[in-house]
């Protein structure tokens, strides 16, 4: 049971940090900010990255915003600890 809780928590953190990337790469290219995909990417990633930018501030300079590869470092980070500690 513990092994599925996991395997759950570890495929919506990896589905996570796809919806990141996708939404870094999408912020290079300038898309329509109208596209019902770019919203949807937008509302699930934005909250986040004004959090770490926020409680971070230097991870932003040169206007470069490396707060998308904090957080994936972040997500890695706690899957690490968690599988640690459930399977020891």
């Amino acid at each position: 049971m513990i092994i599925e809780i996991y395997g759950l928590i570890r495929s919506i953190g990896t589905l996570y940090i796809w919806i990141i990337i996708i939404a870094s790469f999408l912020s290079f290219v300038r898309p329509d900010p109208y596209n019902p995909v770019v919203q949807v990417l937008t509302r699930l990633t934005e909250p986040v990255f004004a959090f770490i930018r926020k409680k971070l501030p230097f991870v932003v300079f040169s206007g470069i915003d490396l707060s998308p590869l904090v957080i994936i470092f972040g997500l890695q980070f706690i899957d690490i600890i968690i599988r640690n500690i459930l399977l020891g």
